[in-house]
């Protein structure tokens, strides 16, 4: 049986983070350890980093990888690490935390699906500034798009092998091919 941890405070949540060997999660005051990714996540994560990060070169957009933790404060400061995270407006300057991204990307695992699709994507959507976010799945060729439309509702688009994942948030379009360049399944 496990005990239940205490509760803590998000401010001491990020304290603890900021000393902390390994990374965690924290949702309704609990802090949540994460596991290591796969080859096959890492590989995915980079093919995404390198698609994105020069067509945002002068954009004033930043792209984050999984070390930059995400908060959501309409989600009792729910606090994540997208596996990939584009960051547009300038006020959001935390160097340790962002709360304002324009793109979230995580990559599926079995362990992490149902997390993601749940809890994740019920939590980003309270974002204000966010206007895609893009599921990446691990095991086959398949990415599902969920853009906010222009009356905040949310609209979710299934893609396979041979599709091009258009990223309005970004004005950016990138073959599958291209994500899933160098992964075996």
């Amino acid at each position: 049986m496990f005990a239940k941890q205490s509760a803590i405070s998000y401010t001491e949540y990020l304290s603890y983070e900021q000393e902390s060997s390994i990374k965690h999660e924290f949702v309704n005051g609990q802090a949540f350890a994460m596991a290591g990714a796969s080859e096959t996540h890492n590989v995915i994560v980079g093919n995404l980093i390198a698609g994105i990060r020069p067509h945002l070169r002068g954009s004033g957009c930043r792209v984050f990888p999984s070390d930059m933790k995400l908060t959501v404060a309409a989600a009792d400061n729910a606090t994540y690490y997208p596996d990939v995270m584009v960051v547009c407006d300038r006020t959001d300057s935390d160097p340790y935390v962002k709360q304002k991204p324009c793109l979230l990307v995580e990559v599926l695992s079995q362990s992490t699906a149902l997390l993601d699709r749940r809890e994740k994507l019920f939590n980003y959507q309270k974002l204000p500034s966010l206007q895609e976010y893009v599921l990446v799945s691990q095991s086959e060729m398949q990415v599902e798009l969920y853009r906010k439309d222009a009356d905040g509702k949310w609209l979710v688009q299934s893609l396979h092998a041979g599709d091009t994942l258009h990223l309005g948030s970004i004005d950016l379009a990138i073959a599958l091919s291209e994500i899933y360049e160098d992964v075996e399944f």
